[in-house]
């Protein structure tokens, strides 16, 4: 079956003529006084009179971004280039074109077998999370988004207290229903909430957002956009954790292609995104991708971001995965940041049975379920500080590489650590840094940056915001 798809565009505006700030959930009004994260532009709505003109011209908009101050809309071609000579649009941006395309998945690879339930236990050992559990937290007030293609049947399997599911959101335009497309979702959601006689996930007491941004049918950058989409709508929810198993790198249309150059966190907006809502108090545990074994073998966007925990695959005897995909990225950043179980997972199918799968996309998960488990234990921490304390857990903290990042964090650890920690966040663009004292080259939590009179930069030159000190 073949599949005739409409040409998206994504259409950037000058200014926000006309907009207000966007209304944020109690949750995320009253995190952002806690952690003093200020209200600043990418907080208030796209311009409501540009999108009215571009509507009154025939154009659909999809969903809008305020953190990129733009729409991502179906257009005719030959209205995209009479747009592009709007005196309110700064760029339009094909992101689909309207090619056929092949009616085939085309997302992070998994392989299923079936499993006895000892290896449910046995991934949750690797990084020492039972005795966190054992001490009473298991998510409780902490709040998730998991972001995939799709929840086939997750509305109604009985491993899932749906009391804890506080909604959907769908940002793809998939023809089929929610909980009816793609058991991708559903699997990584088990990891995290599954519960049932034979089985225990990582932060069964969180609650959580479900979404959808993937698009089962094609591969092209609009989902990207769609990721974006939903990062900015969990950030006005008061998301905690943002769970994606999700990557990008090559398309159906090859011209869209990305290369191993643009993996630095600068390139592509879905990756400025993810530090965005790092920025804005989230965590994002991103997984690396199934390439390691291929000829690619980099990592996939927005595994590339800054300040967030990219995360790759190893098995229960702490190999690594060799589908797992190498690191760093492009400017030299440490990744994956960590490692879970991904080869031979353990995870319930639509079915509700146990199986075991294969891929970072359920080693990511993990991790965002240990997260969440260690942060309900202390909630007046910021996102940035849960981070630091898993990375600093790992086993190879000291010595990181391409391949294991920091390596397989132990969560125990990571919650009895002391509260003095450090960390980093990046800016956003344009933004000015303060003036510090010193100059010369520093190396923090991992990574070397020259220290001038303006701040922090990384030896590529992109400026990162001064680090905290207690």
């Amino acid at each position: 079956m073949l599949l005739t798809l409409l040409s998206i565009f994504f259409i950037t505006f000058t200014d926000k003529s006309g907009s207000q700030p966007i209304t944020f959930a109690d949750r995320a009004t009253t995190q952002r006084m806690q952690w003093t994260i200020p209200t600043d532009s990418l907080d208030y709505a796209v311009s409501p009179i540009y999108i009215d003109s571009l509507r009154a011209k025939g154009a659909t908009i999809l969903h809008t971004s305020r953190w990129f101050n733009g729409v991502t809309t179906d257009m005719p071609d030959a209205l995209a280039e009479q747009v592009k000579t709007y005196s309110f649009v700064r760029a339009v941006e094909l992101t689909r074109d309207s090619t056929t395309a092949k009616a085939m998945p085309r997302k992070l690879s998994t392989q299923l077998s079936e499993i006895d339930y000892g290896a449910a236990q046995k991934q949750l050992d690797l990084y020492n999370l039972p005795p966190v559990h054992a001490r009473g937290y298991e998510g409780q007030g902490i709040l998730m988004a998991i972001c995939d293609a799709g929840f086939l049947h997750a509305d109604t399997m009985r491993c899932f207290d749906r009391a804890h599911c506080l909604g959907t959101f769908d940002f793809s335009d998939d023809a089929k229903g929610f909980f009816e497309s793609s058991n991708h979702g559903t699997h990584c959601l088990s990891t995290i909430a599954g519960w049932q006689e034979d089985y225990r996930g990582s932060a069964t007491q969180a609650d959580y957002y479900l979404m959808r941004s993937e698009e089962n049918l094609t591969e092209s950058p609009k989902e990207m956009d769609n990721l974006v989409a939903a990062m900015e709508k969990a950030d006005s929810l008061g998301v905690n954790i943002f769970s994606v198993s999700l990557g990008y790198f090559n398309f159906d249309n090859p011209a869209f292609n990305l290369s191993y150059q643009q993996m630095d966190g600068q390139h592509t907006r879905v990756a400025r995104a993810a530090t965005i809502a790092a920025r804005k108090g989230m965590l994002l545990v991103v997984a690396m991708g199934n390439e390691g074994d291929k000829t690619w073998h980099y990592l996939a966007t927005p595994s590339d971001a800054d300040s967030i925990l990219s995360v790759g695959a190893v098995g229960l005897d702490s190999v690594m995965a060799a589908f797992s995909s190498y690191g760093p990225s492009y400017d030299g950043r440490v990744k994956p940041e960590l490692c879970a179980v991904g080869y031979q997972t353990a995870l319930i199918n639509p079915s509700g049975k146990v199986m075991a799968g294969n891929g970072t996309s359920f080693a990511t998960p993990l991790i965002a379920g240990l997260a969440a488990s260690v942060w309900s234990a202390m909630p007046t921490a910021t996102a940035q500080e849960i981070r630091q304390r898993i990375i600093r857990s790992s086993h190879c903290y000291a010595q990181p590489d391409a391949r294991l990042g920091y390596g397989i964090p132990n969560a125990e650890k990571a919650l009895d650590f002391p509260t003095d920690i450090d960390y980093i966040s990046l800016p956003l663009d344009g933004e000015r840094m303060p003036k510090g004292q010193d100059r010369g080259i520093i190396f923090l939590n991992g990574h070397l940056y020259l220290r001038t009179s303006a701040g922090l930069f990384t030896l590529l030159g992109h400026r990162v915001f001064p680090f905290r000190e207690r």
